[in-house]
C-alpha cells in the first residue's frame, strides 16, 4: 500500500496538482463576475418610514405615487401612523428609521433623549391646527374657554398652539380642563359633549365639522407656524447618508410636482387620505410644500421649549442645544441653497 501510495503521488505532473499563476489569474477571471452577480442580487434593505397620514405628509405620498423612491435607487417601506407622536416612536422602539412629525414633537421629546435628528422640514402651516367647538356651547373666541374641557393631544403641535393661544388671549392655560385624548377620539368626544372643545390637526377639524351639525372653529391666533420635519434615527446618522441623500431629492421633486401639478397632487391626496374634493379645497391653500433646514427652526425650538419650562410640561433647568439635534450635511448635498442653520 505504501508503494502505491508512492507511485500515484509521482505519477501525476506538478502542473495538475498546484496551478500555475496564469491558471489563477484566469480561474479569478471567470469567478469575479459570478460574485458580483451574488453581491447585485443580494436584496437591499428598505429605508423604513413612519408616516402620518395627514395632508402635511403629500410630499411623501407624491414621492412614492410618482415613483421618484424608485427613479433615486431607493428602495423604501412606508408604514402609516395616525399623528407624529406616533411616528417617531416608532423610530425610538426600532422599528423605523425615519418619522414624519412637527417639530413640537422634536421639543418634547428633546428633554428625553438625544438619540434622533431632524435632517429638513418639508411643509409648513399656521392654519394646521384648529380649535373647535359648538354653536350650543356659546363659546365664540379662544378667551371664552377659561373654565372649559379642552381635548388635545399632550406633547404634541396641537398642546402648543392651545396653550400659546389661550395666552395670547390672556387666558392661563390652568384655567381650562384639559384632556388628553389621542386624535381618532377627537370628534367623538366633541359630539357626545365630553368636552367642550378639540385643539386637534387635520383632518380631524374638517371630520367635526362634517359630521356634527353645530361644529364651528374658533378664529385663529396666528400664535404658531407649524413645519414637518424628517426626523431620523441617530443609529442612521452618517452610517446611511446616502440613502438619505437620495430620499431628500425624491422629497425635492415631490414637492415642485405640488407646485407645478396641483390638480394631480390634490388627486393622489384624495386617494391616500380617502378625502373627496371637498376636503382637499377646504385645507389646500394653508401650506407651504418647500424643502428646507431654516434658521427659524432652531428659534420655533427654543420658544417652545421655553414655554414648556415655564408652563411645568417639562422638568428641566436649562434647554437643550437645539444644534445637536439637526443633521445638515444630507440637505446640503441636494440643496445647500435650502439651508440658513448656522452652525
Amino acid at each position: 500500500m505504501r508503494n502505491f501510495a508512492v507511485l500515484t503521488r509521482s505519477s501525476v505532473p506538478p502542473d495538475r496538482l498546484l496551478p500555475d499563476g496564469r491558471k489563477l489569474a484566469r480561474l479569478a477571471l471567470l469567478l469575479i463576475p459570478q460574485l458580483l452577480c451574488v453581491c447585485l442580487a443580494a436584496p437591499v434593505e428598505p429605508l423604513r418610514l413612519s408616516v402620518s397620514t395627514t395632508p402635511l405628509s403629500l410630499p411623501i405620498f407624491v414621492a412614492e405615487s410618482e415613483g421618484y423612491f424608485a427613479a433615486e435607487g431607493l428602495a423604501v417601506k412606508i408604514n402609516e401612523v395616525i399623528g407624529g407622536h406616533r411616528t417617531l416612536q416608532q423610530v425610538f422602539d426600532g422599528n423605523a428609521d425615519v418619522a414624519t412629525s412637527s417639530e413640537a414633537v422634536v421639543m418634547f421629546n428633546s428633554f428625553k433623549r438625544n438619540d434622533f435628528a431632524v435632517i429638513a422640514s418639508f411643509v409648513t402651516s399656521d392654519d394646521d391646527v384648529r380649535v373647535v367647538t359648538r354653536a350650543s356651547k356659546g363659546i365664540a373666541g379662544i378667551s371664552e374657554l377659561a373654565g372649559k374641557r379642552v381635548a388635545t393631544v399632550v406633547g404634541a403641535a396641537s398642546h402648543y398652539y392651545l396653550d400659546t393661544s389661550l395666552l395670547l388671549s390672556g387666558v392661563n392655560p390652568k384655567q381650562i380642563q384639559t384632556s388628553n385624548l389621542q386624535p381618532e377620539s377627537m370628534v367623538e368626544a366633541l359630539a357626545k359633549g365630553d368636552v367642550d372643545a378639540i385643539a386637534i390637526w387635520e383632518p380631524f377639524p374638517f371630520q367635526a365639522l362634517a359630521g356634527i351639525t353645530d361644529a364651528r372653529v374658533l378664529p385663529k391666533t396666528r400664535a404658531y407656524l407649524l413645519s414637518f420635519n424628517l426626523i431620523v434615527s441617530k443609529n442612521i446618522r452618517g452610517t446611511r447618508d446616502d440613502e438619505l441623500v437620495k430620499l431628500l431629492r425624491a422629497v425635492d421633486r415631490a414637492t415642485r410636482f405640488i407646485a407645478a401639478e396641483p390638480a394631480k397632487a390634490q388627486a393622489i391626496l384624495r386617494s391616500r387620505l380617502h378625502a373627496d374634493q371637498k376636503f382637499i379645497d377646504y385645507l389646500w391653500p394653508r401650506y407651504n410644500y418647500r424643502l428646507t433646514l431654516a434658521q427659524s427652526l432652531l428659534l420655533t425650538l427654543e420658544g417652545e421649549a421655553r414655554w414648556a419650562r415655564q408652563e411645568g410640561h417639562v422638568k428641566a433647568e436649562r434647554s437643550p442645544n437645539y444644534l445637536d439635534f439637526i443633521h445638515s450635511a444630507p440637505l446640503r448635498r441636494v440643496r445647500p441653497d435650502a439651508v440658513s442653520i448656522r452652525e
